[in-house]
């Protein structure tokens, strides 16, 4: 029974940190409610649980990939009961409104359904060979214990998007959630395990980054590493597993924009503008905080949008009337107040917003008002690194050919979303967007399960979540040839058997 502190998962048992630390998650919205204690898990930790998955791996593999198919299946039903209830705990854990609450675990019964649907899908190729009587085939294989490292912001649906398709494979998993969010991991966990997955198959250890984290990514028997978070840790992540020869997948950060021209549907674009920049408090890495305007509707859309942002109601998520909740903790919170300084100094202008509240109730908690800025140019620190709160600027821009070229110039290149009615320059807006998400008409928030997600330059390094490449990250390639021929006779392949 799982209980405040005995919040490790390992080998079929909740149990505490070895060495009997802990740390408590708290809800942004009043940082005083305490929303229980957790294991704070080090690398002893991380080493029993990679040494319970490393000894169910073999039966796991073994299973048919129908029967692991129909345990996720199960999870994303148990997931579907519980959505109400999850939702709610994650509301209180991490501090995003109801119902986009809702929509994150939407995302993970999504997901299951449609991994476990691979299970019974072709997994590789039959091919022809250039011999006699030989067989050749390509299939995927699973590699081995995989180390998961999740953040705090989906906490529900990423999991799902790392975790299904590494157990569908025929993977074992040891999973590190963010210290912000290890109920809703725990919570994710006993889903898996009522679900019916085997003992060591899916292993929790709760606890920060640089302990358990670190000491997951050094785990000579995990071969395989992925995580989501800031690029700056994941270029140390990557470039350790690269010293490693360990597999490494990279979700990283954004800054993403909305392009919006002249010919464009102006009230389309500016509720497009206001979901993508303060949907979960900006705290998303496809979250608008460019937007970058054509100078002949510039004026109309500005004036719309600040009075919008202004009207937004900031409060506790679990309230049906709050648009906008807390950030994650007190540490975010004062990093995007320095990057409102940051933007004050560089010249741009607040149009709204730019403050912490400390008005009751809300100075209990971690809330900033959501944030336009105005006067911002395409080189400014606050348009060129990512944020991560509740904070977006316009850029002015004359034509659409420079609308792209400002677009595309940042080290990033996640999402990106151009609102006009011209077919042929969406159409070339598709092609000139330098992003591994292109959004046309459409908010940059937001994904659908059934289609790779993830991104070029610092966004990542080059694997894709959901969609039919979900499984790249955690499988091998196994190229099989069979002879089946009753000749004694050797036959060797590419070898030139014309006579000279």
């Amino acid at each position: 029974m799982r209980e405040n502190g005995k919040t490790n998962y390992i080998g079929g048992n909740w149990t505490h940190a070895i060495d009997g630390e802990t740390f408590d998650s708290v809800n942004p919205a009043r940082t005083a409610e305490v929303i229980g204690t957790f294991a704070r898990s080090k690398a002893p930790d991380v080493e029993a649980a990679v040494a319970a998955a490393r000894a169910s791996y073999p039966a796991w593999r073994r299973m048919p990939s129908p029967a692991r198919g129909a345990i996720i299946s199960r999870a994303a039903a148990i997931l579907e009961q519980r959505k109400e209830e999850i939702a709610r705990q994650m509301t209180a854990e991490m501090g995003k409104v109801l119902v986009e609450a809702r929509g994150d675990v939407q995302e993970a019964i999504d997901m299951g359904h449609y991994i476990a649907a691979f299970g019974r899908m072709p997994n590789g190729s039959l091919v022809p060979s250039e011999r006699a009587d030989v067989f050749c085939a390509a299939k995927r294989v699973p590699i081995g214990v995989v180390g998961l490292i999740t953040p705090w912001n989906f906490p529900i649906a990423i999991p799902s998007w790392k975790m299904f398709p590494a157990l569908l494979a025929g993977n074992t998993v040891v999973f590190k959630p963010a210290e912000d969010t290890p109920g809703l991991a725990a919570t994710f966990v006993e889903v898996l395990i009522e679900a019916g997955a085997p003992e060591g198959v899916v292993n929790l250890v709760t606890g920060f980054g640089e302990e358990a984290g670190a000491a997951l990514v050094e785990h000579p028997s995990v071969p395989v590493i992925s995580f989501t978070g800031s690029t700056e840790v994941g270029r140390k992540i990557a470039a350790r597993c690269g010293t490693l020869m360990k597999r490494v997948s990279c979700e990283l950060g954004g800054k993403n924009a909305i392009v919006v021209l002249d010919d464009a549907d102006v009230e389309l674009a500016v509720k497009g503008a206001l979901w993508s920049a303060f949907g979960t408090s900006g705290q998303r890495c496809t979250a608008a905080s460019r937007l970058i305007v054509q100078r002949g509707i510039y004026r109309r859309f500005r004036d719309l949008l600040v009075d919008r942002t202004k009207a937004l109601r900031l409060g506790d998520g679990i309230d049906p009337n709050t648009d906008v909740g807390p950030v994650i903790n007190r540490s975010q919170l004062d990093r995007i107040h320095q990057y409102i300084e940051i933007g004050r100094a560089e010249g741009a202008t607040i149009a709204t917003g730019g403050s912490i509240a400390d008005h009751e109730p809300l100075r209990a908690g971690c809330y900033f008002t959501p944030t336009v800025f105005e006067d911002m140019r395409p080189e400014m620190r606050i348009a060129q690194e990512e944020i991560f709160g509740p904070v977006t600027g316009i850029v002015k821009a004359s034509d659409a050919e420079e609308a792209v070229r400002i677009a595309n110039g940042t080290g990033y290149g996640l999402s990106l979303s151009v609102y006009t009615r011209d077919v042929p320059t969406a159409f070339r807006a598709m092609e000139d967007l330098e992003a591994g998400i292109v959004y046309v008409n459409l908010p940059t928030s937001g994904a659908e399960i059934q289609l790779p997600f993830g991104g070029i330059k610092n966004t990542g390094n080059g694997h894709r979540e959901a969609g039919w490449m979900a499984m790249d990250y955690c499988t091998e390639w196994k190229s099989i040839y069979l002879n089946y021929s009753n000749s004694a006779e050797l036959v060797r392949a590419q070898i030139d058997t014309q006579e000279s």
